[in-house]
């Protein structure tokens, strides 16, 4: 119960994270910022699988 939580925020942290570096990175190198992106999306469709769970 509580462990759930707890990785859904870290997941979240971490989605939110790569989308800050995304969003920085697409004026200087739109190939890592797409990577970064493609990332933070595998992320939040485990984040949405989450969701689902609960």
């Amino acid at each position: 119960m509580f462990g759930s939580g707890n990785s859904k925020e870290k997941l979240q942290e971490r989605y939110n994270q790569l989308m800050q570096e995304s969003f920085d990175l697409s004026t200087v190198n739109r190939k890592k910022s797409d990577f970064k992106r493609a990332e933070a999306e595998e992320i939040g469709k485990q984040l949405d699988e989450l969701e689902k769970k609960s």
